[in-house]
């Protein structure tokens, strides 16, 4: 069995955290790794959480941290991907999860917007969507992740490729 570890990708909406964390994924399944993806998105779709408040996305982000210490503990690589704004609770996650990597996943907001496919950013600015990250709630950059990449100055490849060698640096993968 491999050694299990949460890697947990943070950034603003439309940023490349699940872009990066799919190819990841593909990469690593192909070389035989037990690997997990939870997307913000995803998980929460399943569990039907719509609560965008400072104390829902709390309560969902400290489920999501529990979600991957049980995985990685049974030696599962989890790739977790969600904009995580308060650094409260990647703390929690970090403090829960004995093996934890914190990648900022950094783009400008700008960037950002233009990336936007789904026009969240285009009704955040238009006022028809409150409380909504980069626009009039914060985000709280990491002080002190284990990797930055920059999705506006790098490839795909080469934003994988970084995250790939983190996990290779640190013993996780081979």
């Amino acid at each position: 069995m491999s050694k299990g570890v949460t890697v947990w990708f943070t950034g603003l909406p439309c940023c490349g955290k699940t872009t990066i964390a799919r190819e990841l994924k593909k990469r690593l399944d192909e070389n035989g790794y037990d690997v997990e993806l939870l997307d913000g998105d995803t998980v929460r779709d399943f569990i039907r959480n719509r609560d965008f408040s400072k104390e829902g996305r709390n309560k969902h982000l400290r489920y999501i941290a529990l979600m991957a210490r049980l995985l990685s503990k049974r030696g599962v690589i989890v790739l977790c991907t969600f904009v995580s704004p308060y650094r409260e609770n990647r703390d929690f996650a970090r403090s829960i999860n004995d093996d934890f990597l914190e990648v900022f996943v950094k783009a400008p907001l700008d960037v950002c917007i233009e990336r936007d496919v789904k026009g969240m950013y285009k009704k955040a600015l238009a006022g028809e969507i409150k409380g909504f990250t980069g626009i009039d709630d914060p985000y709280e950059e990491p002080e002190n992740p284990e990797l930055i990449v920059e999705t506006d100055k790098e490839e795909l490849d080469e934003s994988v490729k970084k995250v790939m060698d983190l996990l290779k640096e640190r013993g996780y993968v081979e």
